[in-house]
């Protein structure tokens, strides 16, 4: 039986979405290690910094799935998609689609929030639509900047470093 004010198809798409949420955090590791064997640090630094973002959106997932006395489902991680041939600007494009999936997904839950009059989810939800704004405008903007320096020389030299210079603190720039 799903808690009082947790649907039960609210708590299997938490539940889902906590997957969702890890996958993420997952992708980016993989995609920092690409980064780290092309001797971008910055890159990678920056994506390093996502991961550990991505596995606290899912922890946050987690702690209000136990505060609503829902049950905790944990699901196997999907392996990351990483293309070693990829351009770093080809990275970052996955970057943006990935988040683009996991806005589409959140809306989702949303939705199904409005629908069961779910106000405690909905409240969460708000958080959790404002992070996705962010984390799709930051991969714009690495995007738009890799095209105006390119992929090679100084510039991208310059870009790198200034990618490393990301605080892993919750809310601060991505």
């Amino acid at each position: 039986m799903a808690p009082k004010g947790l649907s039960g198809r609210m708590q299997v798409a938490l539940n889902q979405q906590i997957k969702a949420e890890l996958d993420s955090a997952y992708l980016y590791l993989a995609l920092a290690a690409e980064m780290e064997s092309r001797g971008l640090k910055g890159f990678a630094h920056w994506l390093r910094v996502q991961w550990e973002e991505e596995l606290a959106h899912g922890l946050k997932l987690y702690d209000f799935l136990l505060q609503r006395d829902g049950k905790i489902e944990l699901h196997a991680l999907d392996k990351p998609k990483v293309d070693a041939e990829q351009t770093i600007l080809e990275i970052f494009t996955q970057v943006l689609e990935h988040e683009q999936y996991i806005t589409n997904r959140i809306n989702e839950l949303y939705a199904l929030a409005l629908e069961d009059g779910d106000y405690g989810s909905q409240t969460l939800l708000h958080w959790f639509i404002e992070e996705q704004l962010e984390e799709e405008e930051s991969a714009r903007e690495i995007m738009d900047n890799l095209r105006l320096v390119g992929e090679e020389g100084a510039a991208l030299f310059l870009l790198d470093r200034e990618m490393s210079q990301r605080s892993g603190d919750p809310g601060d720039d991505h």
